[in-house]
């Protein structure tokens, strides 16, 4: 399997942060909306470090489909066609308070978004006439001072970002591949997930899909750096078990109950409760944890029937690089 890693490093540092993780062996690297935009430090690093880039993920809600169709043309330009775009939903509060967008239902929105970014791009590959119309967005104008012309390199391919078994199987229907939330379980995955991909992609006649799924890892070699690393984990693990949209992968372990729990803890901004709260069976169960070899074997476990590569996490903690490495060289 080939590893893709996140892009933790402020824009103006990405370059030199990207040739120090593209030096472990990864294969790719992929920005997530969080203190900085996600697409300037792709745009810092496309060409300059030999690997694949992708938004992961782009909000789309907030977005025209237009202007993200121009980010991801310009990114497949300059990185040399290595590039995808990665799209999410965000939950309510997101989308109508810290973005200050309009909130809908979120599946219905994101297929109409992902069709909408997809007709563009093929419009402009191609030279035909743009004509699409949704329900909340529509794109018939496009005068040739507009159109950046084909693209040497096709095309971009626009993923989808989903945990439930609706945005799921939406992703399957409509995107070029699924990035699989990282906040699941193996029993999730399979008794869930791949249900939901099969579904979507006999709604659309589809024969291949591709899966990119995420693991939250907690990587060490000795007991000191496994505990440090367990902490980030544990701290992130009881961020997403407080929010109620990822109930569904508590409740497949019999952890249903813990979500209401987080979720007032995390109101009262009780952040011991929370951390308490996050068992070491969940880290294990939901997360990966152990030296670089190990957790290169129980990704393979999770993934490798399905899947070619797999983006990890590292959240918290710094992970060293000569076992960031180690770990691309088990996962190969």
């Amino acid at each position: 399997m080939l590893l893709d890693l996140q892009l933790d490093a402020r824009p103006d540092q990405c370059p030199d942060r990207a040739r120090a993780l593209a030096d472990t062996g990864a294969a790719g690297l992929f920005t997530f909306e969080g203190p900085h935009d996600v697409f300037l430090p792709l745009a810092a690093v496309a060409g300059r470090v030999p690997v694949d880039l992708m938004t992961n993920v782009a909000i789309a809600m907030p977005r025209s489909p237009m202007h993200l169709a121009h980010a991801a043309w310009d990114l497949q330009l300059m990185s040399g066609g290595r590039f995808r775009l990665g799209l999410g939903s965000q939950i309510r509060p997101h989308i109508e308070k810290r973005y200050g967008a309009t909130w809908s239902p979120p599946a219905a929105r994101m297929r109409e978004i992902v069709l909408a970014v997809k007709a563009i791009l093929t419009a402009w590959q191609d030279g035909t006439t743009l004509d699409f119309i949704g329900e909340h967005t529509r794109h018939t104008l496009m005068p040739p001072t507009f159109v950046p012309g084909p693209n040497p390199y096709g095309p971009p391919a626009v993923l989808l970002g989903a945990l439930g078994p609706l945005m799921t199987r939406t992703a399957a229907e409509v995107a070029d591949g699924l990035l699989v939330m990282p906040f699941h379980s193996h029993r999730h995955f399979r008794e869930r997930t791949m249900p939901a991909v099969r579904e979507g992609m006999e709604r659309a006649g589809r024969d291949e899909f591709a899966l990119y799924p995420q693991a939250i890892v907690a990587m060490g070699r000795s007991d000191e750096e496994l505990r440090a690393a367990s902490i980030g984990v544990r701290g992130l693990l009881a961020f997403y078990g407080s929010t109620p949209a990822y109930r569904s992968v508590l409740e497949v372990e019999g952890w249903g109950d813990l979500q209401p729990a987080l979720n007032a803890a995390s109101k009262t901004g009780d952040i011991m409760s929370m951390f308490d709260l996050v068992s070491d069976e969940m880290v294990d169960t939901i997360a990966v944890r152990g030296t670089p070899e190990e957790c290169a074997a129980e990704i393979r476990r999770r993934f490798g029937d399905v899947a070619e590569r797999v983006c990890c996490y590292f959240p918290g903690y710094d992970a060293p690089l000569d076992q960031i490495g180690d770990l691309a060289a088990a996962l190969a």
